[in-house]
């Protein structure tokens, strides 16, 4: 076993390699009760070929149907909500998580589940057939929200003819069209030890997780997982789509190409999209809603992928006052290039440490925090480690990353509403 961890006073946590390669976080929080269990794989979306779209939502679906000592989804779930816990999963681009939330004295038993999960799903046919048609409800289900078909449409258009720009759970064409024996192929090609990373944040003792998750995984094979598509930048905007449908709100989506979560401007860029939309003292918020009322909510966000990243702005608008809303939008969105006040510089920084502390009060959050990073960047920066990022941002950085990033040429917009020309939009994206 390989050991190191931080003795960081905000987030301390403790990191084991097992033997097979799996690796092993922990942070202990005296403070709280409650025991978060992440179990995080190298599975997703932009790892899906031909044959196997859909599979790594599919797959989240199908280890929660039974196991060979669990072998219905009762027997699963009772393990933890039986004892007043939470369970879930999701499904992402570049990793796939299954949690659960238990109070101290139970945390055991939700590791053995999640462990039992991985190992001995039973991936009955019936099973896979009866649960493609949940999945089928869940497709139907974000196509027919206006919000999400919005981002849908933005994410094709951001990242065309590549799985970035494809929804997460595939279309029930890829996905009826998996068959049982990819699915197992895909759990022995993915779900591997190193591979694998378990993160867990409570009032716990690192050895103690170690030594139980040795007994229950320490011969979980190791193997080469399928490599993640690359990136590839095929967006010669400003790009403008448009989905026909009788709404009472249109709703908008802005995109731009952002950075990725290694790149040494993402903390810059996170600062900008605080002062842009994040608040509602943002600039945003302040010009649509505020002084125009042209929407009751419009914000900003940023995700930051391996390789890639996306600023996003979203918004509802009464279709009658779109032609004014969307050059209003674009002309805030260009004009951060011009650079911010100290007073949205203090502020933004701010918020966003402030945020970051009240969030790592959940120990869900800490879990979460520990395990992505260490998954998708190989190595875990500290609460502290990030603050100290934040505060070494300088206020000319913001326009410097924002002319880097706020380009025609690298925009999309979403228009889901009783429009069918895209056209007057896409006159809008330019500055």
């Amino acid at each position: 076993m390989a050991d190191q961890g931080s003795n960081s006073s905000l987030m301390p946590f403790e990191r084991t390699v097992l033997k097979n390669g799996l690796r092993v976080l922990t942070s202990t929080l005296p403070y709280t009760n409650a025991v978060s269990i992440n179990f995080l794989f190298g599975a997703g979306s932009r790892y899906e070929v031909d044959g196997i779209i859909g599979a790594s939502h599919l797959f989240e679906h199908m280890l929660f149907k039974g196991t060979k000592s669990r072998p219905t989804p009762r027997d699963i779930s009772e393990v933890v909500e039986g004892v007043g816990g939470a369970l879930n999963a999701f499904t992402d681009r570049e990793l796939t998580g299954y949690w659960c939330r238990l109070a101290k004295p139970n945390y055991r038993e939700g590791i053995d589940l999640l462990a039992d999960m991985v190992r001995n799903s039973l991936m009955r046919q019936a099973d896979i057939d009866r649960e493609k048609q949940v999945v089928y409800e869940e497709i139907r289900a974000t196509n027919d929200s206006h919000a999400g078909r919005a981002g849908m449409v933005l994410e094709e258009a951001l990242w065309p003819d590549q799985p970035l720009g494809r929804d997460v759970a595939g279309t029930i064409e890829t996905v009826g069209a998996i068959t049982r024996e990819a699915m197992l192929e895909y759990l022995h090609t993915q779900y591997v030890a190193s591979n694998t990373v378990i993160a867990i944040a409570g009032n716990i003792l690192h050895l103690d997780i170690v030594h139980q998750l040795e007994d229950l995984l320490g011969s979980l094979p190791d193997g080469t997982p399928l490599p993640m598509s690359r990136f590839e930048d095929k967006l010669d905007g400003p790009v403008a789509r448009v989905e026909n449908r009788p709404t009472e709100q249109a709703h908008l989506a802005i995109g731009l190409h952002g950075l990725s979560m290694k790149d040494d401007d993402r903390h810059a860029l996170g600062l900008l999209s605080v002062i842009l939309g994040e608040s509602m003292s943002s600039r945003l918020f302040e010009e649509v809603r505020e002084k125009r009322g042209l929407a009751y909510d419009i914000h900003s966000s940023i995700h930051a992928l391996t390789d890639t990243g996306v600023v996003v702005i979203e918004s509802g608008i009464d279709p009658a006052r779109v032609s004014e809303a969307v050059p209003v939008i674009i002309q805030e969105i260009a004009r951060t290039r011009e650079g911010v006040t100290e007073k949205e510089f203090s502020q933004a920084k701010e918020l966003s440490k402030g945020r970051m502390l009240l969030r790592m009060e959940e120990s869900r959050v800490v879990a979460g925090f520990l395990g992505g990073q260490e998954l998708l960047k190989g190595e875990v920066r500290t609460v502290e480690q990030v603050i100290e990022d934040i505060d070494a941002v300088q206020i000319e950085d913001i326009a410097r990353v924002a002319q880097r990033v706020i380009m025609p040429g690298k925009m999309a917009l979403s228009m889901v509403g009783p429009f069918e020309d895209p056209e007057p939009f896409q006159k809008a994206m330019t500055f």
